[in-house]
């Protein structure tokens, strides 16, 4: 039987056509192939988003020597993030250091606050344990996380999902894990609402990207991206995982349950990061995926998105470097919207991010999505 086609490979001719016929020339608004980064974008420009600019003088950096920072929208109306290295809110790279800690956020987008809740300085709770995470959601007052090892060397050998039902303050992990047999690595979940609020149907949505060379973490060339759902009141169960296996001829998507019968949902020949984020904005109805491309520590971010989980993706940015000449180090790596801070109409946004060097640390700035 021939293999159903992924989502990347009905939309690629399309986007070879759309990548060369770029008119923009602003930094700001960069998408495709106008941008200063090598190659092209691997999908046509969005048909809903022209692109989307970032006001750098509303950059705020927090926690220095803490990474990564997934974030999620809980119940309690707070955010929780996990950073990675660092003493999180209040710490420094050496005051208060973990391998992997969880921070509670409170406010709003104007005057947010954090607070160290499972590791971390002056956090009530210790860390038990380490690693890195790339996704952590809330569901029905419920945390997930997942949870690789915290070296390069060993990131992509396994990824554990844990469960909080005390909101961060304690944490079982689940007697089963992904692991680099498998062939996906660094899951992350797909954001909704409040507490999981808004969410399209009965199912979590999360994302992983398929390892191809061990020995390569910065980027993974060709670049691909896994699709796996379950229902949501079955998350700890490995057996209720099922994953995207391409478009039937209605462009409807597939689900099998055996791992090495999946599809990749996302292809970028230039390469995938090891960090990737996907959330849906409720006000334009559009799921936005982020993630590096080429090179990696270097900003060299690409975001898309779509009307649906697994496509069809359009190119909204593709940029050669995130913030520069507006940032004093442009070295970045890991970008998330917040789904709590974005407008109601979802044209005013935040993004955090994080990198090495001055980025190696909690960052935010405000965003404008221009719309077609």
């Amino acid at each position: 039987m021939r293999p159903a086609p992924s989502v990347h490979a009905v939309a690629l001719a399309g986007a070879m056509i759309a990548c060369s016929d770029s008119a923009s020339t602003s930094p700001d608004l960069c998408i495709a192939d106008c941008s200063p980064g090598p190659g092209g974008a691997p999908y046509p420009r969005s048909p809903v988003v022209a692109g989307i600019t970032f006001d750098f003088s509303t950059h705020r950096r927090e926690a220095p020597g803490s990474d990564n920072w997934p974030i999620t929208w809980a119940d309690d109306g707070h955010q929780y993030a996990v950073w990675g290295d660092g003493g999180g809110f209040g710490g420094t790279n050496d005051e208060g250091r973990v391998s992997l800690g969880v921070a509670r956020i409170e406010g709003p987008a104007s005057s947010y606050t954090g607070f160290n809740v499972y590791g971390g300085k002056d956090a009530p709770n210790g860390a038990v344990f380490g690693g890195k995470s790339n996704g952590i959601l809330s569901i029905d007052g419920t945390l997930y996380m997942w949870v690789g090892p915290g070296s390069n060397t060993r990131a992509f050998t396994q990824a554990r999902l844990h469960r909080s039902t005390d909101h961060a303050a304690s944490w079982t992990a689940a007697d089963w894990a992904f692991t680099d047999d498998d062939g996906i690595i660094l899951p992350t979940f797909a954001q909704f609402g409040r507490d999981y609020a808004g969410a399209r149907d009965g199912f979590v949505y999360a994302y992983a990207m398929h390892l191809k060379d061990p020995d390569a973490f910065e980027v993974q060339r060709p670049g691909e991206i896994a699709l796996m759902r379950v229902p949501r009141d079955r998350v700890m169960e490995r057996d209720a995982y099922t994953f995207f296996a391409g478009l039937d001829g209605a462009g409807s998507p597939l689900w099998t349950s055996v791992l090495t019968a999946r599809r990749p949902v996302f292809e970028d020949p230039n390469g995938v990061g090891p960090k990737t984020s996907v959330s849906f904005n409720a006000g334009l109805g559009r799921y936005f995926l982020i993630t590096a491309h080429t090179e990696f520590l270097r900003g060299r971010i690409g975001i898309f998105d779509a009307p649906e989980p697994w496509g069809p993706w359009t190119t909204v940015r593709y940029d050669g470097v995130f913030g520069d000449s507006k940032l004093e180090d442009t070295r970045t790596f890991f970008w998330n919207f917040s789904n709590k801070w974005a407008s109601a109409d979802g044209r005013n946004v935040l993004l955090l991010f994080t990198g090495p060097g001055r980025n190696d640390s909690w960052n935010t700035v405000e965003g404008r999505i221009e719309l077609r």
